[in-house]
């Protein structure tokens, strides 16, 4: 049974065509104490009538659900939360590695690039990995539109490529995803898009590799913004980064191709 202060809660939210709230506008709203405020959001949460994103931060149902009980999926409270904080985000890493069939094994945890947290968070008892950056290391995107209606921003294909050679480290990509761009680079506009997200968001390294790939891959002409950028380096840098720096330099990329033909 809702009691009669959540109904009023409730009613209040969809009058005013709210899916977040935050501490002190729900007592303003209802006229209620600090106390009183506090108690009926924690009755509320633990009645499955709102989802709790932060501290001091709710998701409450646009509509309650049927049986009075919701139970927001990942990406609604990924999506809450990000609105609550006036974030940018995009999903990344291994949740796009799955997607684009890159790898097979399903990740147990939702990797979010943002402007905003960092660290690995629980989010109405779902698991997170929050990857702060730069707002303008965020873009090349792709928006999905879940049938709830919610707009879930995920990385692009060519993004997502970008990411497994630049942060190779975090998620263990090297020399793996060289193969990855051997084998979808081809597929139509990726090769170029790529080029795209390695001259806007990687650093000299990535430019360096992802150039110098493409190049042996025959794909030459669309490399010259990511050559222009490695000419301005002499650090020779290894191509594979897991391996001895031992190999064949390549001046004209900055780097030693230290993997075996």
């Amino acid at each position: 049974m809702i009691g009669t202060q959540a109904q009023r809660l409730l009613g209040w939210a969809q009058l005013k065509d709210r899916t977040t709230l935050t501490a002190g506008e729900v007592a303003r709203a209802l006229a209620l104490t600090s106390d009183q405020e506090r108690k009926l959001l924690s009755r509320m949460t633990r009645a499955g009538l709102l989802s709790r994103v932060q501290r001091g931060r709710y998701l409450i149902p646009a509509k309650l659900p049927p049986g009075g009980s919701w139970n927001p999926g990942e990406y609604v409270l990924l999506t809450g939360l990000m609105q609550t904080l006036g974030a940018r985000y995009q999903i990344g890493g291994p949740n796009a590695f799955q997607r684009y069939s890159l790898e097979t094994q399903v990740p147990s945890m939702i990797y979010v690039y943002n402007d905003r947290l960092s660290g690995r968070r629980t989010i109405g008892g779902l698991p997170f990995v929050f990857i702060k950056v730069e707002a303008k290391r965020l873009g090349g995107t792709v928006a999905n539109r879940l049938p709830d209606g919610t707009t879930v921003w995920m990385a692009s294909l060519a993004r997502t490529l970008m990411d497994a050679v630049y942060d190779w480290t975090r998620f263990n990509t090297l020399p793996r995803a060289f193969q990855w761009i051997r084998e979808r680079a081809r597929e139509r506009g990726v090769g170029r898009d790529l080029v795209t997200m390695a001259a806007r968001y990687g650093n000299i390294s990535t430019k360096k590799r992802v150039g110098y790939l493409l190049e042996s891959m025959g794909e030459g002409n669309l490399t010259q913004p990511l050559k222009r950028a490695a000419s301005k380096s002499a650090l020779l840098i290894p191509f594979d980064p897991s391996r001895p720096a031992r190999g064949r330099v390549v001046r004209e990329w900055g780097l030693i191709d230290n993997i075996p033909s």
